[in-house]
């Protein structure tokens, strides 16, 4: 910022292919790796060393920054027959099968995946992100999961890491940012997912014409939620980083990072703007203004204090 805070920007990756441009703009790291890409247009789960050699050439490619791998998001608009069909309906819906939840429904493939990202974390630093998390069992049980992975590599002989990667949670869902605090004290890290805590938030579904245009992260609702997340996050003194499109949208950037964020994760093409946002802040000046923001209830006069933020800088 223009008064000397380092801010972090690091890039969302969709694509191995999309690699070439994170590092062309010069991102701090992959901040949001979706690994369903491995499971898509495949009759049968990928082995543990078909996921490894892929995690691990994009964890070469960051050539010593972070890669923050999630692991897989399916359900909604995004179906692997091979992990979902047996769910039905379920494996379908935004409020069904997905996430976390239907990772520790099949354990055996989330095992496989935690062992592949233990191998790829001995070429660099990773971090693992578990989506829709909405209780502390959901992130115990992961845990163990990974614990009983490095056991079988350590088994193995396979070289891992001493310590294993933090693992973190996706702060999607009104429940996950409400009890925040919990989270806070069993993860190592979080990531604001933007765009589904708006939609769970004001129940809203993107891809209905009849309510779309009510979608609006902006809405004081989804701030508090927001706030609530951060500053749990600065309780327990875990990062917290924001990976959905508000990161994306040089006009929040002032809001984000006067909420407390000092990590930003967005599509690459994306980064050159918002570096030069940052560059041009003033943090101090930009807390204040959050928190004027965080007082008003109008989503209107949200907005005219972002357009003056703007405005002054």
């Amino acid at each position: 910022t223009r008064d000397g805070v380092d801010i972090q920007l690091q890039a969302n990756v969709e694509l191995p292919m999309e690699m070439d441009a994170v590092i062309e703009v010069g991102a701090a790291g992959v901040g949001l790796l979706r690994s369903e890409f491995l499971f898509i247009n495949r009759s049968t789960p990928p082995s543990e060393d078909e996921q490894y050699e892929l995690l691990r050439d994009i964890v070469l490619r960051c050539q010593g920054q972070p890669v923050t791998v999630r692991t897989p998001d399916f359900g909604g608009d995004v179906r692997v027959e091979s992990m979902t069909a047996e769910f039905g309906q379920s494996g379908a819906s935004l409020l069904g099968m997905r996430g976390i939840r239907l990772s520790l429904a099949r354990p055996e493939h989330l095992e496989t995946q935690f062992r592949a990202i233990l191998r790829a974390a001995a070429h660099g630093p990773v971090r693992i992100l578990l989506p829709l998390v909405t209780s502390l069992a959901e992130v115990r049980a992961a845990k163990e999961i990974l614990a009983r992975a490095a056991r079988r590599l350590h088994r193995r002989g396979a070289a891992i890491p001493i310590a294993l990667p933090p693992l973190g949670v996706m702060i999607e869902v009104p429940a996950a940012a409400l009890i925040a605090d919990a989270l806070a004290q069993v993860s190592d890290f979080f990531a604001i997912g933007s765009n589904d805590l708006t939609m769970y938030t004001l129940a809203i579904d993107r891809g209905d014409q009849w309510v779309a245009h009510l979608y609006d992260p902006l809405h004081p609702a989804v701030l508090r939620l927001i706030q609530f997340a951060a500053a749990a996050a600065l309780r327990s003194r875990i990062p917290a980083s924001v990976c959905g499109e508000m990161a994306s949208d040089p006009r929040l950037t002032a809001l984000l990072l006067g909420l407390g964020f000092r990590e930003l994760s967005m599509t690459a093409s994306s980064i050159p703007g918002v570096k030069q946002r940052i560059l041009d802040l003033d943090l101090g000046a930009a807390t204040y203004r959050a928190q004027r923001i965080m007082e008003q209830t109008d989503p209107v006069r949200i907005q005219a204090l972002l357009e003056e933020a703007i405005s002054f800088g």
